[in-house]
């Protein structure tokens, strides 16, 4: 078992540490609304793994994974989620990344759920997990193993998102994007199209 943990501990921070979608809208989402927004968007991404981690556990990952029709739609529905939010990022209302100039109510309700919907339409997640519950956790590993192997995973994620939320919310952070929210902005845009466009081309 404790080579099982070690060998799935270095595979999530591997995967956490990769650039990628959910990063990305983390990191956006901490720009425009703050910590809350954040950690709320954190939220979601680790609401969407536990998806992707129990249609594993029931066999219907490996399923998804050998449909082409199946994976496709999920592929390009992520593709489209993306580059909506790359397109949105060049908006002139999004150009302004200070906490005050949001709607708290409205974007409030749409962090987490952004966070969720960007990471269950992440084709990524799906042959992740599948690896994982392909190598790591296999059909002989006990319940009680999967279970502490499962907490021990998502743990692992939500300290990650924790620390990275907290770090992009230091002052000396805020201050520098700030300084440069219209740059930041557009940047984000570019990073989210170029995502979308990789997801589409995404072969499994």
């Amino acid at each position: 078992m404790y080579e099982q943990m070690l060998l799935l501990a270095t595979l999530t921070v591997l995967v956490m540490i990769s650039p990628g979608p959910d990063m990305v809208i983390v990191m956006r989402n901490t720009i425009v609304g703050g910590r809350a927004a954040g950690l709320q968007t954190s939220l979601g991404v680790l609401g969407g793994n536990l998806v992707h981690i129990s249609y594993c556990l029931l066999g219907i990952g490996w399923v998804i994974s050998q449909s082409i029709l199946v994976f496709s739609i999920i592929k390009f529905a992520g593709a489209a989620y993306l580059i909506y939010l790359g397109i949105s990022s060049f908006r002139p209302e999004q150009t302004s990344l200070r906490v005050s100039d949001i709607t708290p109510v409205v974007q409030r309700r749409t962090w987490l759920l952004q966070g969720l919907i960007n990471n269950l339409l992440n084709p990524k997640g799906t042959l992740f997990y599948l690896g994982v519950f392909t190598v790591v956790i296999t059909p002989q590993t006990t319940v009680g193993t999967t279970g502490l192997l499962v907490a021990s995973m998502v743990l692992i994620s939500a300290l990650f998102w924790l620390f990275f939320v907290y770090t992009l919310d230091r002052p000396a952070v805020r201050r520098f994007i700030d300084r440069s929210q219209q740059t930041v902005s557009r940047v984000f845009g570019v990073v989210l199209l170029a995502l979308g466009e990789r997801v589409a081309l995404l072969d499994r």
